[in-house]
């Protein structure tokens, strides 16, 4: 019984492993473009990431079939959020590096904008993350699309006030 366990234990350990390997790149530049974070100065970012992993290596034996990038991406967008509501308000503002693309975004726009175009989540799918309405998910991913594409003198190189 207790090689069982070892053996079980093992496989779990490599299986957990091979998906870090395979997945912590592309959902920590996922985080870093949440936190509005410099690339190479992101522990915000990092923590998120770390938390997403902790999170879905709990969970790792009862996903039963379920991808578990879809789990540490989902855990990553509403911890942020719930964190982002919690130490500043209602998506309030952030002071974002100016050297993130996303810099000119506010914390709600981001991980929209993330969700949708970054990751490529249905906008049903975001809306059902996030609790909004689909059409309000439509609306800001429009919206911060359109400031990224065309900044005005006021937005540029600054950040926007989230509504």
């Amino acid at each position: 019984m207790r090689d069982r366990q070892v053996s079980r234990g093992a496989r779990r350990a490599r299986e957990f492993e091979a998906f870090v390997a395979g997945a912590a790149g592309r959902l920590l530049h996922a985080a870093t473009l949440l936190t509005a974070e410099a690339p190479d100065a992101n522990p915000r970012a990092r923590r998120l990431l770390t938390l997403a992993l902790a999170h879905t290596y709990a969970r790792w034996d009862r996903l039963h079939g379920e991808d578990p990038y879809d789990c540490a991406r989902q855990y990553l967008a509403t911890r942020f959020a719930r964190a982002t509501w919690h130490q500043y308000g209602a998506f309030g503002r952030m002071r974002p590096d100016p050297r993130s693309p996303l810099a000119a975004l506010g914390p709600q726009e981001r991980l929209i904008l993330v969700l949708r175009l970054y990751e490529g989540v249905a906008e049903e799918q975001a809306a059902a993350l996030l609790g909004l309405p689909r059409e309000r998910i439509h609306t800001i991913c429009d919206r911060a699309t359109a400031t990224l594409l065309h900044p005005t003198p006021r937005t540029a190189g600054r950040e926007v006030a989230p509504s």
